[in-house]
């Protein structure tokens, strides 16, 4: 098993190229890793739906000469969204838990998953209908961070990033609509890549959800593999809403090449206020140094739009009547009304606040939402696209918090302070821009404090190329839980 547990440790990179050399086979790789799973998830709550025997029988049918970039690669999937036919798909829900929900069919995400040669060992967590940024759904139960089992793993994408931290896989499905993808790696030290709008379909089921502020991705533990992921599952498919800007090559030869002196903006601990905590501001510090040290221009600026007093009304507007579509729609699959027994109280509460939305009030927050993105963009885009002397990208903290204890965001007075700790990400999902999370900083305690990168619309390039600098400067996948 030696050579196994190495082979376990290595990024998903390395696992293939393992593979495609025949120093392992995909039978043993994904069987090492849901060995893994049987010792480390019982501690953790990552994955919740196994599939094991059918992760083996798809491992032992593997034809490693004519697969793709990640043939007998074992992963895991995010249980919402990227759904897989036939099998359990709760959503974090008491209520599809209850009737041992199903996927009809496959989604777009997930074939794209299957052709680049993943192999998923399991449905990992998630908070109900992925609304909060802590997974701890009443459905099944708290996931817990393998850093600190005392402590959230970030949510909503918390089982994936539990995983991908526990050494079980190296890739993790994840998706992002306010912080979903960056928050769970801010918070178990991994690297988490927010693509732009577009770039993933969200197909066939969905063409847009929360009026175009959610994503697909993945938590990794390396950049090369966040860039060689999403050039796997990246593309366009037919009726998809929105299209991302083409890149001029593939992400994964973006790793290693030099991104030429960048103008970075920096939001300082001054401009953060007293809310947030002292060691993400000091993550944030750190990694200004380190992109000093590397030769970029760094100053402390940040678009004046970020913290626009109207952005929290506007964005609630959206997701609570996109709340009450989602309860309409689990209504028509249990076949009666939903209550307290089936939803848990905050999104309830954000189903009842959807009901006094009228359709002009939706629009108008949208409206409202459409032109605050210009007014963000300028910081970018002075004058225009293409501007030389707009920034190229901003540095920020992820959340306002390192990993806060299990229990702290849930409850009565959990929803109040996701409001205070949820400053960072959300206004990126609005504008659609690319942004990732890095493992720079750790608490005292050891806990992960991640830092955020935010490029300008469609230029995943430029945060691969920055993102590759400072982890060669400051590498973090040689350092994992115990």
């Amino acid at each position: 098993m030696g050579h196994l547990d190495d082979a376990l440790a290595l990024d998903a990179t390395g696992q293939a190229e393992l593979v495609r050399r025949g120093e392992v086979t995909p039978g043993e790789l994904v069987g090492a890793a849901i060995d893994a799973a049987g010792q480390r998830n019982p501690a953790i709550n990552a994955i919740i739906h196994p599939r094991f025997e059918a992760a083996l029988a798809e491992a032992a049918a593997t034809d490693t000469g004519r697969g793709g970039p990640f043939t007998g690669v074992p992963m895991v999937v995010k249980d919402l969204q990227c759904a897989i036919g036939g099998e359990p798909h709760h959503m974090g829900t008491r209520a599809l838990k209850g009737i041992d929900y199903r996927a009809p069919h496959d989604s777009f995400l997930y074939r794209r998953f299957r052709h680049a040669g993943f192999v998923a060992i399991g449905r990992t967590n998630t908070p109900e209908w992925g609304s909060t940024i802590t997974t701890e759904p009443l459905a099944y139960g708290p996931s817990r961070n393998p850093w600190n089992l005392d402590h959230s793993t970030g949510g909503s994408s918390g089982g994936s990033a539990a995983a991908v931290a526990a050494g079980i896989v190296a890739v993790g499905h994840a998706n992002d609509g306010g912080g979903s993808i960056r928050i769970p790696a801010s918070e178990c030290g991994l690297v988490g890549l927010k693509p732009t709008r577009g770039r993933v379909s969200a197909g066939p089921d969905s063409g847009e959800s929360w009026a175009g502020a959610t994503i697909d991705g993945a938590v990794t533990r390396s950049v090369r593999d966040a860039a060689a992921v999403l050039d796997a599952v990246a593309g366009y498919e037919p009726g998809d809403l929105y299209v991302a800007p083409a890149l001029q090559r593939p992400l994964a030869d973006e790793v290693g090449v030099p991104p030429g002196r960048l103008r970075i903006g920096v939001l300082s601990g001054v401009a953060m206020g007293g809310a947030v905590d002292a060691e993400c501001i000091a993550g944030v510090e750190q990694a200004a140094r380190l992109l000093e040290g590397l030769g970029h221009h760094v100053e402390v600026s940040a678009p004046a739009a970020l913290a626009d007093p109207e952005f929290p009304r506007r964005y609630l507007t959206v997701i609570a009547a996109c709340t009450l579509n989602d309860l309409n729609e689990l209504e028509s699959i249990l076949g009666r009304p939903a209550g307290e027994d089936d939803l848990e109280p905050d999104n309830l509460l954000f189903a009842e606040m959807g009901r006094s939305i009228s359709a002009a009030d939706y629009l108008a927050a949208v409206h409202g939402q459409h032109l605050w993105v210009r007014d963000m963009l300028r910081w970018w885009h002075p004058e225009g696209e293409g501007h030389p002397h707009g920034f190229d990208l901003l540095v920020t903290p992820v959340i306002a918090t390192p990993p806060p204890p299990i229990g702290y965001l849930a409850g009565p007075e959990g929803g109040r302070r996701v409001g205070e700790l949820l400053l960072f990400t959300a206004q990126f999902n609005v504008t659609g821009q690319p942004a990732v999370s890095l493992p720079l900083h750790r608490t005292p305690d050891g806990l992960p404090v991640g830092v955020q990168l935010v490029a300008a619309h469609g230029r995943e390039d430029v945060l691969v190329r920055v993102a590759a600098q400072l982890e060669a400067a400051a590498p973090w996948p040689s350092i994992a839980p115990a």
